[in-house]
């Protein structure tokens, strides 16, 4: 194994972990609102990990240039999204989480 696949190997992983980390958000964390902040926070990093880990496997830099690109398509749509989603459950009713003290 050589440095390249080394390094893509722990940016893969560290991808994967931040994944993770999205899914356990949308899964414990009590509203809409905060839900979306850990998946588009979580899943923009772990999907950017990913792609750079997969960078190094690539044979030319228009196959790079092409993923970034990529990641910056979903960054934006990510964004729209989300934002559209949150600012859905405001127009419903939906109150942002607020912690108890």
């Amino acid at each position: 194994m050589n440095w390249s696949e080394a390094i893509s190997i722990v940016l893969f992983v560290a991808g994967g972990i931040f994944f993770l980390a999205g899914t356990v958000g949308i899964l414990r964390l009590p509203d809409v609102f905060t839900r979306l902040h850990a998946l588009t926070k979580a899943d923009n990093l772990g999907l950017g990990l990913v792609m750079l880990g997969a960078a190094f496997h690539m044979d030319s830099w228009q196959n790079v240039v092409k993923l970034v690109f990529i990641w910056i398509l979903v960054l934006v749509a990510s964004a729209t999204v989300s934002h559209l989603i949150g600012r859905n459950a405001l127009m419903q009713g939906q109150k942002p989480w607020e912690k108890a003290e």
